[in-house]
């Protein structure tokens, strides 16, 4: 279960720039898994990712008939990243998709419309060995930090620095992939890590007194990881009842989802055709907000709140240079307004 979550997290953030590669390379397969053909369906193309957060929304859907009561038949894709998705929705290959946190500079830069916030992530980490001398973020100056460039992981520690007044040019980054950031901590090879469970349990395991020094927890609410739905730029404004009536699908299988945590991994399983251990336990690291919480959120401004700082990061990361306001790529008052299927 560890490896198939650490692997998702991971395939989720890494490799921004695969964003530049032909959308066909990010597929692994198509599945049509809704039989709601009938009189008036419409048709509509959505990526997803093959782990817990990327596909469980789109399980339920189709697990509680919501497809058909919303009158909708899902042509369903899985892709190995986010970027990929939205290079699919630029090319018109994609109506909706699926990205986590570390692809949300794509959406700021307008190359997306997010229609729905998913889930958040809360199991990203900068931890320190116990003798390293670092205490809290501050501490971090001048020390070696193993981290994968472009993931969660990487955002979480410019957070810390972002917290201490540090520069990226104060701490010895060192980057690798996800899996070697493990062995280099572990070894003592480096001072601390950017990363996230369940990875860290498997360093627990040699550095049982490792500290934890930031947690994705310590931002919130002001700011969290969020995965979210995304669209195309366009598609809200040329078709904005069918923009609500896939929008208010998410929203009650989120609901669902909110209500019944666990059962949901295992539909999940289900679908991505897994053995339902594999996926048991993917709920801890995530908070799943119900869609009356996530409206509220959305007119007071928070969730905006939440984009705009990420975009922050992404510049602090050199990714978005020119990040665009959240109000105009978060369709909040659209998310809102999305009726519940067959209403």
């Amino acid at each position: 279960m560890n490896k198939n979550r650490a692997i998702g997290r991971r395939a989720a953030g890494l490799l921004l720039a695969l964003a530049l590669l032909p959308a066909v390379t990010g597929c692994g397969g198509d599945s049509s898994t809704d039989d709601s053909s009938g009189s008036g369906s419409q048709k509509v193309r959505f990526g997803y990712i093959a782990d817990y957060s990327g596909s469980a929304a789109l399980a339920v859907a189709q697990k509680q008939g919501l497809w058909k009561k919303a009158g909708i038949t899902p042509e369903l894709k899985v892709f190995t990243n986010g970027p990929l998705q939205v290079q699919a929705l630029g090319s018109g290959d994609l109506d909706f998709g699926y990205v986590g946190p570390g692809a949300l500079w794509l959406p700021a830069s307008g190359r997306a419309s997010i229609v729905s916030v998913n889930m958040l992530g809360l199991a990203d980490r900068v931890i320190a060995r116990p003798n390293s001398g670092i205490n809290d973020p501050a501490d971090l100056k001048g020390k070696k930090i193993a981290v994968a460039e472009g993931t969660s992981g990487d955002m979480i520690l410019n957070l810390a620095l972002r917290e201490a007044g540090l520069k990226p040019s104060d701490v010895k980054k060192v980057a690798m992939d996800a899996s070697t950031v493990v062995t280099a901590f572990s070894s003592g090879q480096v001072d601390a890590a950017a990363t996230w469970y369940p990875l860290i349990d498997t360093m627990k395991k040699k550095v049982p007194d490792l500290k934890e020094i930031s947690r994705t927890e310590d931002y919130y609410p002001k700011l969290t990881f969020p995965n979210a739905f995304v669209t195309q730029p366009k598609l809200a404004s040329k078709n904005p009842e069918l923009v609500k009536k896939v929008t208010g699908v998410l929203k009650a299988a989120g609901d669902w989802i909110a209500a019944h945590p666990e059962e949901s991994e295992k539909v999940a399983a289900d679908f991505l055709k897994l053995p339902a251990e594999q996926l048991a336990g993917s709920t801890t690291y995530v908070k799943i907000l119900p869609s009356d919480e996530l409206t509220k959120l959305s007119k007071d401004g928070t969730v905006n709140g939440w984009f705009d700082e990420l975009a922050q990061v992404f510049v602090q990361m050199d990714k978005l240079p020119n990040p665009g306001k959240a109000k105009d790529y978060y369709l909040g008052d659209l998310y809102a307004a999305a009726p519940a299927p067959g209403k």
